[in-house]
């Protein structure tokens, strides 16, 4: 910006009450300095390189704004967890599901996951039979993002929140 701008004989000048055109680089500042403004390189890659009259620090406001407004709209996901052992009995999963629906109707993510200890690993069987019961009885409140898939001592399956609740 200003004097910064450098190696250069001519740029294009936009801006609002200029003349848009290609104007000397002296001549340019001169404009911006008869405005009050600062003279900002906006696509120095272009040829002539293009040059806008503003007031910087109201452009950087204006952007910090632009930012943090997009940054607001954008949706956190969280992901909460529900844990099983490959023979958890029929309280401890119904008590866990009450969970996972809460989970669910609340608009975070499920990961839900048997995991194997020690040689509980020949169940490999069970835990998946466990994950798509849930997953069936869950199809009301979210979808199967993932598959149960065994990843070393976990077997582990993602619901997403349904969008209408």
């Amino acid at each position: 910006m200003n004097g910064k701008i450098r190696d250069v004989e001519e740029v294009r000048l936009v801006g609002e009450n200029i003349e848009v055109g290609v104007y000397s680089l002296s001549r340019a500042r001169e404009i911006a300095r008869e405005q009050e403004l600062d003279l900002v390189e906006i696509s120095p890659k272009a040829v002539p390189p293009v040059c806008k009259v503003i007031d910087y620090k109201k452009f950087l406001y204006e952007q910090k704004k632009r930012e943090k407004a997009l940054k607001s709209k954008a949706t956190k996901v969280t992901v909460k967890e529900i844990r099983f052992g490959p023979n958890t009995d029929e309280h401890d999963y119904e008590f866990k599901k009450k969970h996972a629906i809460k989970f669910l109707k609340d608009g975070a993510k499920l990961k839900a996951f048997v995991f194997f200890k020690g040689r509980s690993i020949v169940f490999k069987e069970q835990g998946q039979i466990l994950l798509l019961k849930l997953a069936q009885e869950l199809e009301e409140y979210g979808k199967v993002e993932q598959m149960p898939k065994l990843e070393g001592k976990r077997m582990i399956m993602f619901i997403a929140p349904k969008k209408g609740k």
